[in-house]
């Protein structure tokens, strides 16, 4: 119960600090109403939606490594723990983090479930954070945690974070105008060209749902991308025959891929759910698998 009204305390604050700051942009940039009596203010409404679409997209990057360790339980581990096993994680992160030339060595972390994943998040590469859960700890060996780490410390090398947040961020802008130029016609039309009105919100919200459905195939066709990508780049960092091997661990431990059921944060992590769909932001492990073996 405790934890619910934690994850809606944090939704709520989340949420109000986006729309204080993106109103106090837009007024700092003198938009103002995109819908007049003699039709649509392009300019304006192209601004609202950039700020909105963009700036929300960019305020949740800037806090995701927070808000991972918020929703997640992620004890970050000390550099300096006598524990051998801790010491080990963070010193594997650490070794591939200099190998793949990362400007500032990520924070290290596991959380506690019993799932067996791994995610790395937050807003540079010089501030990223890579998390296990104790789940993967316990079932995974050296070798096979090594692979995990290495498709890691890619995603953070490649900037994923931050061209995820683009995509996404430019998705939603599309959304929001398209939606509005829609509803604006669809509420003008036979009307004479001086004597126009706005649209009624119900239908502008109807037609966001509808794109941002559209909108979300081509998110997660990206992801999928990036998930091969990572897995190139873990191989290269650990060694072809250990990502494999982690991406097999990861196959047989399919029924514990995500028992969290933190929706927001699932794209983030090295697994996804097993079926494929159009929606899916994680390829089909034996997909990966396959792909990794066919390279030269």
């Amino acid at each position: 119960m405790f934890g619910f009204a934690k994850r809606i305390f944090i939704f709520l604050a989340i949420n109000l600090l986006i729309l204080v700051t993106l109103s106090f942009t837009l007024n700092l940039l003198g938009v103002g109403a995109y819908f007049t009596a003699r039709g649509i203010d392009y300019g304006s409404l192209m601004a609202f939606c950039l700020v909105w679409g963009m700036g929300g997209a960019f305020i949740s990057l800037a806090l995701s490594r927070v808000l991972a360790k918020w929703m997640m339980g992620v004890v970050v581990i000390d550099p300096a723990t006598q524990d051998p096993a801790l010491s080990g994680l963070v010193n594997t992160v650490h070794s591939l983090a200099r190998a793949a030339g990362l400007p500032k060595m990520p924070e290290v972390g596991y959380y506690p479930s019993p799932e067996v994943n791994a995610f790395a998040t937050g807003p540079t590469r010089s501030r990223a954070l890579v998390a296990v859960s104790a789940g993967l700890l316990e079932r995974m060996d050296r070798a096979q945690l090594e692979g995990v780490l290495g498709h890691e410390i890619a995603h953070v090398a490649n900037g994923d974070m931050v061209t995820m947040t683009l995509v996404q961020g430019v998705i939603n802008a599309f959304v929001m105008f398209l939606a509005r130029v829609i509803a604006f016609f669809i509420a003008n039309r036979g009307r004479d060209e001086d004597s126009s009105v706005s649209p009624n919100y119900l239908v502008i919200f109807l037609l966001e749902m509808a794109l941002s459905a559209l909108g979300m195939i081509a998110v997660a066709a990206f992801s999928r991308y990036r998930e091969y990508r990572a897995d190139a780049g873990g191989a290269s960092l650990a060694g072809r025959e250990k990502m494999i091997a982690a991406l097999e661990a990861l196959r047989r431990s399919s029924e514990y891929v995500d028992l969290t059921g933190k929706a927001s944060l699932a794209t983030l992590k090295i697994s996804g759910r097993r079926r494929f769909s159009l929606f899916a932001t994680h390829p089909p492990l034996e997909d990966r698998i396959e792909r990794l073996k066919a390279a030269v």
